[in-house]
């Protein structure tokens, strides 16, 4: 078993404070998650918070790649590849992280193997250097399968990061955790030079993002058609590839049930559907061109959503529905909350942003300060500040 060997609490050993690049003694990194060119949300994550901890200093980052897919076309910033199954990929992996100060792991489940991803677990084993967990997902109603690894995880983690206070919350209440070792640390974004919500027109709102049951598309399509009156002043993108997963199993059953919808609704077209693969400038482009981000999804249980920190980050007002992330970075003026699955108040909030100049402004006011904690040199920097302070407490992993 793996216990933590410290000097003193997390909580009171590491308040945090700003990194700067000429920092000395700066760590180097292993980090474990999916990476490009995966198409995935945790490996766009996973490359942006390797690029900004580089670009505050970190001598080294190099990457554990769990993507499936050919190993021999990842970049050179990967330095190991975690086959699911494979005990000899990850005795090899274990043996590379040790090389390093710290271990970065993204966790989420179904990406490593056995069951619930347990196998993961059998490589921390091997590992003797501080582990810090990034949590991506915290079930509120965890089989018994994720509750065991989650839980497995803390004990063997030194520092378990959430991206919200909720999930912070969440799982120090509803798993058997040491409150102290879990911090807080925002989801990260990439800023745009903005000065205001471009005058476009017609009024265009944007859900983008891998497509899929569950993204809520539908009830938007239902809120356009409920506002006639706006019709020749508003336009609605829904851009992104089908999740690959879904498009392998179904098809693109569900893009084309949008597709039908918006011809029976007779709004097809104000309703543009985008399938294009962007790269991250292409993405940023489209963002920066539209006046509105609609998040519509049926989850009642998204405790962390880029789409939402990326939206808000380039200061673009966000009409979402009310799972944890959007209530808790919308509590300000910045977006409007709705009911899932509920086109009537995304049809009331259609009409707020789009005949409410003096609402949108405020709105777009108040993403200045989110964008700026949400910066991922910012977010980076904490990052290597725990991870710096585990370090230099001379933290080890007692069997």
């Amino acid at each position: 078993m793996r216990s933590m060997v410290l000097p003193d609490s997390p909580m009171r050993l590491m308040p945090w404070s700003p990194l700067h690049p000429s920092a000395g003694n700066m760590p180097t990194v292993a980090v474990i998650s999916t990476f490009p060119p995966t198409h995935c949300g945790l490996a766009t994550f996973a490359s942006a918070l390797a690029n900004g901890m580089s670009a505050v200093g970190a001598r080294e980052v190099g990457i554990v790649d769990v993507s499936e897919g050919d190993i021999h076309i990842r970049p050179p910033s990967v330095v190991a590849h975690l086959v699911q199954g494979s005990s000899r990929s990850r005795i090899e992996a274990a043996r590379i992280i040790n090389g390093y100060d710290f271990l970065l792991l993204q966790h989420e489940f179904g990406i490593f193997g056995g069951d619930d991803g347990s196998e993961i677990l059998d490589l921390l084993d091997d590992v003797h250097v501080p582990i810090v967990v990034t949590l991506h997902t915290v079930p509120l109603r965890p089989s018994g399968g994720q509750r065991r690894v989650l839980e497995q995880l803390a004990r063997q983690a030194h520092l378990l990061v959430a991206m919200t206070q909720v999930a912070r919350d969440r799982f120090i209440s509803l798993y058997e955790v040491d409150p102290a070792k879990v911090v807080v640390i925002p989801h990260g974004a990439t800023l745009l030079p903005v000065s205001s919500v471009p005058p476009v027109e017609p009024f265009t709102f944007l859900t983008w993002g891998l497509l899929g049951p569950g993204k809520g598309v539908e009830w938007m399509i239902d809120a356009m058609a409920m506002v006639p009156e706006l019709s020749t002043r508003i336009r609605y993108i829904v851009a992104g590839q089908t999740h690959p997963k879904i498009l392998a199993n179904d098809g693109d059953g569900y893009r084309d049930m949008l597709k039908r919808r918006s011809r029976l609704l007779g709004v097809e077209g104000i309703i543009e559907f985008d399938d294009t693969y962007r790269s991250l400038d292409s993405l940023l482009e489209l963002i920066n061109s539209v006046s509105c981000v609609v998040l519509p999804y049926d989850s009642v249980d998204q405790i962390t959503s880029g789409v939402l920190v990326d939206a808000l980050s380039a200061r673009r007002p966000v009409i979402a529905t009310a799972f944890p992330h959007a209530e808790e970075l919308l509590a300000g003026e910045a977006g409007i909350v709705v009911p899932h699955r509920d086109p009537v108040s995304l049809a009331s909030a259609i009409r707020s942003v789009v005949t409410e100049e003096s609402r949108l402004d405020s709105m777009f006011d108040a993403t200045a300060d989110i964008a700026r904690q949400h910066r991922w040199t910012v977010v980076a920097s904490k990052y290597l500040e725990y991870g710096s302070q585990l370090v230099r407490s001379g933290s080890t992993v007692a069997s």
